[in-house]
């Protein structure tokens, strides 16, 4: 089924069948449909419109100004441009990276995977297992923040525990949960949340010093 997908898309000129890299074309819009990759990088370009950008082993890369219904990957990065918005961003193994004023209208959820979050705005909350979370620069995020418990618990990297990042001029607005362990640290210019399950570190500066 998913074969017969790609083919369809790559006649419509959504897919580039012939290289592991599957690109969006600025022409195509939302309304066109979504855009499938079974094994390879996917990117949006500066300004194109889409529905849902899904690839198993494979980046997505949302350009400036690009706007997505969602972006999900199992191996790979997900990188949003300045000013892009997205519905949803999900990743299993991989970071995300949300450009200046980009916008993520649901949740951001990694699981082995950095957050970062530069001057952006989350309205869905943040969740993650084991990946670092770094939210700076007047970035906002409604719905909190979940660190969720693993659901395999002896893996060697529990231990220490995923470093949170709340830093100067940013804000967390809505819980900040901790199922495990973790390192949770706050610019003492960022508000936040009630937080459960960790004692925040407050810090001066741009950057915590540890």
């Amino acid at each position: 089924m998913l074969i017969a997908v790609l083919a369809l898309l790559a006649a419509a000129g959504c897919v580039n069948a012939s290289d592991h890299s599957a690109t969006v074309d600025a022409a195509v819009r939302a309304s066109s449909g979504d855009t499938v990759s079974a094994n390879g990088s996917i990117q949006v370009p500066q300004g194109a419109k889409c529905g849902d950008i899904t690839t198993v082993n494979g980046s997505i890369h949302v350009g400036d100004d690009a706007a997505v219904s969602a972006a999900h990957t199992v191996n790979g990065d997900i990188r949003v441009g300045a000013h892009a918005t997205a519905d949803s961003l999900n990743t299993v193994n991989g970071c995300i990276t949300l450009g200046s004023s980009a916008r993520v209208n649901a949740a951001v959820g990694s699981v082995n995977g950095e957050i970062v979050l530069a001057t952006a705005q989350v309205a869905g909350g943040i969740q993650t297992v084991n990946g670092d979370v770094d939210v700076r620069g007047n970035a906002h995020v409604e719905g909190g923040i979940l660190v969720r418990r693993p659901a395999i618990r002896f893996f060697l990297w529990e231990s220490s525990g995923p470093r949170i990042v709340i830093g100067p001029g940013a804000s967390v607005a809505g819980s900040l949960r901790f199922e495990r362990e973790v390192r949770l640290y706050v610019s003492e210019r960022a508000a936040i949340g009630p937080v459960t399950g960790a004692t925040p570190i407050r810090f001066a500066g741009e950057y915590p010093s540890d």
